[in-house]
């Protein structure tokens, strides 16, 4: 490899996942580390993503770091200026930007097991590192179908996370593809501003309320006065949350009450009884995510939306065709269909001692130790990994969880001493994964009659956490150095200072 940096640890994305990393290396002592960031701002997913509307479906005050309360939240419900100007103050507030490193895309990493560090190319210089922690996140590859005749439509296309904010939808014939978190923030806010809005529907959501407010000054102000008023509104929110997981994990079926309630909020907006039956779906709310809106089903009952319900199979020209064989002229495409969650890119750029990249070792479906490590890659850990997603609840709960986990993996690294490395054990693996699959087996999110983004091409479900964060939280307070082999270096080549290694008995 050319030049190069060493450093303890490189952190790669500068998301919540990445940022809460670099604050927690520092509250250990830890200074030397880079984070490493493709783009030239911190942020991740709320920086990619700035769509019209975009903003969280999780309370403000619970969509935050226990570490870093924020009581100046302007609404319970956030939008994405807010919550990237929240990354940006986390960031000088911790002393982060010295160790930013931006404009560096990732494009390989690759173990040398001779000197137990991690080579790491990308676009804006080469590191090597003892250990990474990837934090890319699993919102952070956006997913293009491939449809018939895209290449040759005349108009505009862009996908809801790349947002081209130089196009002016005015007056213009738009299509909006998907129905998913992201569309029904889109199709609102969009839809006073076009000529004809037509929402392609393979699968409807169900939807609630989204019972969003102002913060006013005063509530602010006995928040900045009185910290444990952040904290209480913060805990209760959380076991609000908390209480809801078994209806989702053990008992779906409790979910009817909400499942009325969700009838009831669109037959409020929705009069035509055609419309209403389109958008009603035929599986069990919370097999897919639930969606928070009070504005959505009211732009779709405007006389210039039209409801799809099928999904988008051709392009012929100007014209888009449905499943069903409906026809739409449009000038804009708008896709809204989400990411490589299952199939995270960033796999396929990991490559182990053998030669074999992660998304290799993953390609019957990921798994990793406590979410956190996969066997076969030393000393590489992952911040919202296999298996840490939720349903109903707040992620930066399981990121908190998953730092501690990290936290702990590098004192362990120093109470073991010299030049070493942790390697999960397949078995350890295994035994995890097959916890965690069991429980699946009962969860709304398996069981609810639904294809949701959490299954992967096999139809597993690799993305949700069926538990509490409180459990997630025990589960990943400790390494348990049981569930990894310890690679020591042993030799010394001394026109390198390389090391060879062997697995400690």
């Amino acid at each position: 490899m050319a030049e190069h940096e060493h450093v303890r640890v490189a952190v790669i994305g500068s998301g919540f996942g990445g940022l809460g990393a670099a604050v927690r290396l520092r509250r250990e002592g830890i200074t030397d580390f880079v984070v490493l960031e493709r783009a030239g701002g911190v942020g991740g997913t709320w920086r990619d993503n700035s769509y019209p509307g975009c903003a969280c479906d999780v309370p403000s005050h619970l969509y935050s770091f226990s570490f870093a309360p924020n009581p100046d939240w302007p609404r319970s419900f956030s939008g994405q200026e807010h919550i990237r100007a929240y990354l940006e103050h986390v960031t000088d507030t911790f002393g982060l930007r010295p160790h930013l490193r931006f404009n560096a895309e990732v494009k390989r990493m690759t173990w040398d097991a001779e000197r137990l560090r991690w080579d790491i190319e990308t676009t804006g210089g080469n590191w090597s590192a003892d250990v990474v922690v990837s934090a890319t996140g699993p919102l952070s590859e956006p997913k293009l179908p491939d449809v018939p005749g895209l290449d040759a439509f005349p108009g505009k296309v862009f996908h809801s996370a790349r947002w081209d904010h130089d196009y002016d939808l005015r007056g213009k014939r738009v299509a909006v593809i998907g129905t998913g978190a992201s569309a029904i923030q889109i199709v609102p806010s969009i839809q006073p501003q076009v000529e004809k809005l037509t929402l392609f529907q393979r699968t409807p959501a169900w939807v609630l309320p989204r019972m969003d407010r102002p913060i006013g000054a005063a509530e602010r102000a006995v928040h900045r006065a009185l910290p444990f008023t952040t904290k209480l509104r913060r805990g209760v929110l959380w076991g609000i949350r908390e209480l809801q997981v078994q209806a989702f994990t053990k008992h779906p079926g409790e979910l009817g009450f909400v499942e009325q309630l969700a009838r009831r909020n669109m037959a409020r907006a929705i009069k035509d009884p055609a419309l209403r039956a389109k958008l009603t779906p035929d599986y069990r709310i919370g097999c897919k995510r639930i969606l928070l809106s009070s504005t959505y089903y009211p732009a779709l009952a405007q006389p210039n939306v039209d409801v799809v319900a099928s999904g988008l199979t051709e392009v012929r020209g100007s014209t888009l065709v449905a499943a069903d064989g409906t026809e739409a002229e449009v000038d804009a495409i708008v896709f809204s269909t989400g990411f490589h969650v299952t199939d995270m890119p960033i796999a396929e750029r990991v490559v182990g001692p053998e030669g074999t990249t992660l998304a290799e070792t993953w390609s019957g479906g990921m798994q990793a130790l406590r979410g956190a490590s996969a066997a076969g890659f030393p000393n590489w850990m992952t911040i919202i990994g296999p298996n840490t997603g939720l349903g109903n609840s707040s992620m930066i709960l399981m990121i908190e969880s998953q730092l501690n986990y990290m936290a702990d993996y590098l004192r362990q690294l120093d109470v073991l001493g010299g030049r070493v490395a942790l390697d999960a054990r397949p078995s350890a693996v295994r035994a995890w994964n097959h916890r965690v699959q069991e429980r699946m087996k009962r969860t709304v999110w398996n069981t609810g009659g639904c294809t949701s983004w959490y299954l992967d091409a096999s139809g597993r479900n690799t993305t949700i956490w069926p538990g509490t964060t409180a459990e997630f939280r025990r589960a990943t307070r400790r390494v348990d150095l049981a569930e990894y082999a310890v690679l020591r270096a042993t030799g010394t080549r001394p026109e390198a200072g390389a090391e060879n290694a062997e697995v400690a008995a």
